[in-house]
C-alpha cells in the first residue's frame, strides 16, 4: 500500500502530494524532496548509458527503515514518487510499475484538460480519486 504519492514538475516543485496519514505529511514531503537527488542521478546515468529511453520506471530509489521510495519519470521530465510501507512485502515490482502506469495515464488525462495550465498545482477530483484508490487498495 502506498502511503505517499507525489507528482513533481520538471523544475522540481510539487504539482501534487497526497499522503496517508495526514499527521505525517511533513515527513513525507521531506522524503519526496530528498528522493529527487536520487531521481536526478538515475536519469543522468540513463542518459549516459545506452539504455532504452522508453523505460520510464526508475525502480527502488532508496529504502528506509519504515518505507521504500520508488520513482518514475515521464518523457517531459515530470517525476512521480511513491512511498510504500516497508512492512508490505506482498507488493512486487511489476505491481509498482502498473501503479505508476495508472498514475501516468491519469496525469495525462489532467494534461489534456483544456482548462488546466501546465505547471499549476493539480486540482482534479478524478486524479485525486484515482490516487486515493491506489493508496487504499494498492493496485
Amino acid at each position: 500500500m502506498a502511503v505517499c504519492i507525489a507528482v513533481i514538475a520538471k523544475e522540481n516543485y510539487p504539482l501534487y502530494i497526497r499522503s496517508i496519514p495526514a499527521e505525517h505529511e511533513l515527513k513525507f514531503h521531506y522524503t519526496v524532496h530528498t528522493s529527487l537527488d536520487v531521481v536526478d542521478e538515475k536519469v543522468s546515468a540513463m542518459g549516459k548509458a545506452l539504455v532504452d529511453q522508453r523505460e520510464l520506471y526508475l525502480g527502488l530509489l532508496y529504502p528506509t527503515e519504515d518505507y521504500k521510495v520508488y520513482g518514475y519519470v515521464t518523457n517531459s521530465k515530470v517525476k512521480f514518487v511513491m512511498v510504500v510501507d516497508s512492512s508490505n512485502t506482498a507488493l512486487r515490482d511489476n505491481e509498482i510499475r502498473s501503479m505508476f502506469r495508472k498514475l501516468h495515464n491519469s496525469y495525462t488525462d489532467v494534461m489534456c484538460n483544456p482548462f488546466y495550465n501546465p505547471g499549476d498545482r493539480i486540482h482534479s477530483r478524478a486524479f485525486d480519486n484515482m490516487v486515493t484508490s491506489m493508496m487504499v487498495q494498492g493496485c
